[in-house]
């Protein structure tokens, strides 16, 4: 994954969890998610998961809370679409749950084809009784996602964090586009 250099804010993100007492952290791989991804992996006292696809993430966060753990899920908008019917095991037998977001198909996006999930995925996830939070500014990200903790491990809600594609910066295709 790696990131050379990262962004105060990711590790903010990473210090946010682990001081939430966050010990399972599943995603599918996202550059996005790269520098909290590599810092999970390097930490002996959290449990890094890697997945083949979203939902697979949301049943371990059920799983986790049935075994008294504290899961996160790291992902793009565009799997959000993935994790629908497992959603609806969230919200009927109240689990807490936290993901958090880099969003696809906003400022920059080169790729079309994430439009369409970038522009339903607050909509997609409201519908299945999560509650949204969006991050746009750099010193904005930290607070949101200690909200959120807040939020999923305290008072037991479904949250996600959707982190503006702005954020994590413009996709870069190698082509000098």
């Amino acid at each position: 994954m790696s990131d050379p250099v990262p962004a105060p804010w990711q590790e903010e993100v990473f210090s946010a969890l682990k001081g939430a007492g966050v010990r399972q952290v599943a995603w599918v791989p996202d550059a996005g998610h790269a520098h909290v991804i590599d810092r999970v992996l390097a930490d002996p006292g959290l449990l890094g998961i890697p997945l083949t696809t979203e939902e697979e993430g949301v049943a371990l966060a059920c799983g986790a809370a049935l075994g008294g753990d504290r899961a996160v899920l790291l992902m793009q908008s565009s799997g959000v679409g993935n994790c629908v019917n497992m959603l609806s095991v969230v919200s009927t037998c109240r689990f807490p749950f936290l993901a958090l977001v880099t969003m696809r198909g906003e400022w920059e996006e080169r790729n079309e084809w994430q439009e369409p999930m970038g522009r339903a995925t607050r909509t997609v996830l409201e519908a299945m009784g999560v509650t949204v939070l969006r991050a746009e500014e750099p010193g904005a990200v930290a607070g949101v996602v200690r909200e959120a903790l807040v939020a999923a491990f305290e008072r037991e809600e479904a949250v996600a964090v959707l982190l503006a594609q702005r954020l994590v910066g413009r996709k870069d295709w190698g082509d000098g586009k």
